[in-house]
């Protein structure tokens, strides 16, 4: 994974330049939403490195099934990932992307677990929490685990704050091995 985003990096930065100057950065995102979804398709995969099968016949393939929806510099940048035989790192370029785009918006991403659904206003609460806390506006990704038993964990870039039932016991365990 880390070679991956190594990989990536460079495509997501000039793709985040390219975006910042022509001022698309949504447009972006719904492009390399689209090229991710569409090099993680299990027969596209089957013919990326695929000896039989040439950069341009593939090139041609992904931008014919994204169609209309790649304008000229995407179909520009699609035919560089093939060519540069990158259309694997396509997931961890819009990965980045995303984040660059969330940062130069001031916009943290916040993955937030609970054990159960949260009802009513306590997820609107806590994001607002943490917008306070961090100054700055927050996106959340929600997710449920059963195995955290109880109450929630927040993981805010390499921050991670658990105020879960399990965490709390695996670190009674520890205090008590002490």
């Amino acid at each position: 994974m880390a070679e991956a985003i190594t990989v990536a990096r460079p495509y997501a930065e000039a793709v985040f330049r390219l975006a910042l100057e022509s001022k698309d950065l949504s447009q972006w995102s719904k492009i390399l939403q689209i090229a991710a979804e569409i090099a993680q398709d299990d027969q596209i995969k089957l013919l990326v490195g695929n000896p039989l099968v040439s950069a341009m016949q593939l090139s041609e393939l992904i931008l014919e099934i994204g169609g209309k929806k790649f304008t000229r510099e995407a179909r520009n940048f699609i035919k560089l990932m093939v060519e540069n035989k990158r259309v694997h790192v396509m997931p961890q370029v819009m990965e980045l992307f995303e984040q660059l785009k969330a940062q130069h918006e001031g916009v943290l991403e916040a993955k937030i677990i609970t054990a159960f659904k949260l009802e009513g206003g306590q997820l609107d609460k806590l994001v607002t929490d943490l917008e306070k806390k961090f100054n700055r506006k927050v996106e959340a990704q929600v997710s449920v685990d059963p195995e955290i038993i109880g109450g929630v964990k927040v993981e805010i870039g390499d921050e991670i704050f658990d105020a879960s039932v399990r965490g709390k016991l695996e670190a009674m365990t520890i205090a008590l091995k002490s």
